[in-house]
């Protein structure tokens, strides 16, 4: 579904809400009836015309738009085929990382040894591959959910262990808000079940931080990665020593 119908089906399910029916809304915009029907039925409304119904109804337009937004259809994962194109390239790779990270092309730029040009073509690539929708002036809206996964056992999980793993772990967790912890337990099916949704939680939490720290300054945030794992297992040397 494009944006436009998008913004004309949030404005429908508002003015619903409201109780404003059509004939209504065209009284209050001195148009006829069958002209409001045409434009929904069409969804052919120009911008000032919806500016127009916003200010008659007391809708507002920012609102409306981020219905339009959260309505967009957005995918928890990516197919095998793109998760290999991403991977093929590290730059595109370094780019979706970025973009997951709500980073703006200034700050990738400022960042790494990326030209504009380079950026732009690596962004128009990720919208290709459906990871974001590329906008004017090269911004860009994600379209996949707060509860994306890279696919397991896919191509960059592949990727993070032969190149991630042990870079990540090679730090000594002592920093500020830092921390390393290796916790056994024995749980049933239940238990294991409970605590895997609790995890599910916790990397909501993450988002929520990060989208309300995307308002401070960038010198005032540092990048942080939380890497969790949580499966039935053993070391394989303890394994060799059981009875």
């Amino acid at each position: 579904m494009s944006s436009p119908d998008l913004i004309l089906d949030a404005l429908r399910i508002r003015l619903r809400a409201a109780g404003i029916t059509y004939k209504t809304l065209s009284e209050r915009i001195g148009v006829s009836e069958s002209s409001v029907k045409r434009m929904f039925g069409q969804k052919d409304m120009a911008l000032s015309r919806l500016a127009e119904i916003c200010q008659a109804t007391g809708i507002g337009l920012e609102d409306l738009l981020r219905g339009a937004i959260e309505a967009r259809p957005q995918l928890d994962a990516l197919s095998l085929t793109q998760e290999r194109s991403i991977v093929a390239n590290p730059r595109l790779l370094l780019m979706a990382i970025c973009c997951l990270g709500h980073w703006s092309i200034e700050q990738i730029i400022e960042t790494y040894d990326l030209t504009e040009a380079e950026c732009i073509t690596l962004l128009a690539e990720l919208d290709r591959l459906g990871l974001i929708e590329l906008k004017p002036l090269n911004r860009y809206l994600l379209r996949v959910s707060n509860a994306f996964r890279w696919l397991p056992d896919g191509p960059v999980q592949h990727f993070f262990r032969e190149n991630v793993v042990n870079d990540y772990f090679s730090g000594r967790f002592d920093g500020a808000g830092e921390a390393l912890l290796c916790l056994p337990a024995r749980l049933s099916p239940a238990s294991a079940l409970e605590l895997s949704l609790k995890i599910d939680q916790l990397a909501a939490e993450l988002a929520r931080l990060h989208r309300n720290d995307r308002r401070l300054p960038a010198d005032e945030r540092k990048g942080h990665t939380l890497l969790l794992g949580f499966r039935s297992w053993e070391l394989a040397a303890f394994t060799a020593l059981r009875r």
